[in-house]
């Protein structure tokens, strides 16, 4: 799996380590981005990212469901995973073929939509 690279973009930085480290003790490459601005420059900077896993609140320019919308319309082919713990958006909210985590999520939970991304 080492081609195969996920993009977390989490503005805590704890919950965005353990996402990471979560994700490389499966097997999984994975960058990490405090907000959507800098998740854009990786995005353009690496065509090997194959999953984009956000959190919907952050700062800057876009927050997680807009990053997703420009995901979809740049790089259609990366799949899209949102997780937030106090937003629950309804599915015209987001971008078609995303999986939706409710916070705190699981390991297990978020291996299993990365498997099935992937």
């Amino acid at each position: 799996m080492a081609d195969f690279v996920v993009l977390v973009v989490e503005d805590d930085v704890f919950i965005r380590l353990d996402a990471t480290s979560m994700l490389e003790d499966a097997g999984f490459e994975a960058l990490e981005a405090s907000n959507a601005d800098d998740a854009v420059k990786l995005l353009e900077a690496r065509p090997d990212i194959r999953i984009v896993f956000t959190d919907i609140e952050m700062p800057g320019s876009l927050n997680g469901l807009k990053l997703a919308f420009v995901v979809r319309d740049r790089w259609p082919p990366i799949a899209i995973i949102i997780a937030s713990g106090r937003i629950q958006p309804e599915p015209h909210e987001m971008p078609a073929d995303v999986t939706f985590l409710r916070k705190p999520y699981s390991h297990a939970a978020v291996l299993e939509a990365v498997q099935i991304a992937a």
